[in-house]
């Protein structure tokens, strides 16, 4: 997908406040990398146990002889993906995101792969299992295949785990890429993230309201069931420590109020959205505005009608 050229804070930043500089061109960016010896100067950067790697150094460890010919694709990284500093030579970010990419196998591994997971299906009781494919892990029913949340997740966080440690993996990073959306900062492109919760009327979830979490630099877009939303909250993690259950270790898709929105109501105009969490014999409802900031919670016995303790935000 594009990107947006909409401006930060709605004006470009140039002159002594900080700029923005005209970077290199896509192309060109891609161009520079497209040899193999570069990219090998790059890993064996990377290999170094210490940095800055000096020059003489940084050629062995890559294995040209022709000094004259190494200097020349060393030069052509310079600047964008490495710096020359005292001592020799060191990343950029630039570089290190290059070199991460290659590690995490984003453009160079494909990979399919299912396994059985923790939980039950919520809509027949079947069991779960992980379906890894194209890049992304989707949690999904054997039986009726109904899907529990599908992200992407890089191959290279397949490699020396297993599949107990993969189901463990794939839930903390669910978790977090949904802590950064939240808190307005997209996990693609560190971008802003605007939040917007709406009735499903695209059924892009199955569900009748989503969130969606949408970047506007790079336009990627996350999203989720509401109760998604709360797995962080201090008062739904009090809530289930009171009930003996430790939230950050629970699977998120074993959650029905995470990943489904039967417990939920919406409401328009403004928009507020309740989701009502039942443990044991007791509920919490927890109300939140259009951008996800907690309203008010309520405890109360589940087949109570008003003798629930209310909480208000500030």
């Amino acid at each position: 997908m594009s990107g947006s050229d909409t401006p930060i804070d709605g004006a470009g930043l140039d002159g002594e406040s900080g700029c923005l500089q005209d970077g290199l061109p896509p192309a060109e960016a891609f161009a520079l990398l497209g040899n193999e010896t570069r990219i090998q100067i790059l890993q064996e950067l990377w290999l170094a146990p210490d940095q800055p790697v000096a020059f003489s150094d940084l050629r062995k460890r890559v294995g040209m002889r022709d000094s004259a010919q190494f200097n020349y694709h060393l030069s052509k990284l310079t600047d964008h993906f490495v710096r020359q500093v005292e001592g020799g030579y060191e990343f950029q970010y630039a570089g290190e995101k290059v070199v991460r990419a290659i590690l995490a196998g984003t453009f160079t591994d494909r990979v399919s792969l299912e396994f059985p997971v923790t939980g039950e299906c919520f809509d027949c009781g079947g069991s779960l299992e992980g379906r890894y494919a194209d890049e992304r892990l989707a949690i999904r029913c054997t039986d009726c295949e109904a899907t529990y949340g599908r992200y992407g997740f890089p191959p290279g966080g397949l490699r020396n785990r297993t599949t107990t440690e993969l189901e463990a993996a794939f839930d903390q990073r669910v978790r977090h890429l949904h802590c950064l959306a939240a808190d307005g900062v997209c996990p693609e492109c560190g971008g802003r993230m605007d939040t917007t919760v709406a009735p499903d009327v695209e059924e892009k979830l199955g569900g009748d309201v989503r969130v969606d979490h949408t970047c506007a630099q790079c336009q990627h877009t996350i999203s989720s069931p509401v109760g998604l939303s709360l797995l962080d909250d201090s008062k739904v993690v009090a809530y289930h420590a009171d009930h003996g259950v430790e939230l950050n270790t629970r699977k998120h898709w074993t959650l029905r109020w995470c990943v489904t929105d039967e417990t939920t109501t919406f409401e328009d105009d403004p928009v507020r959205v309740s989701v009502t969490i039942p443990l044991d014999e007791e509920e919490l409802t927890v109300s939140l505005d259009g951008d996800l900031q907690v309203l008010d919670t309520e405890r109360r016995c589940a087949e109570a009608g008003g003798d629930g303790a209310r909480t208000t935000a500030d």
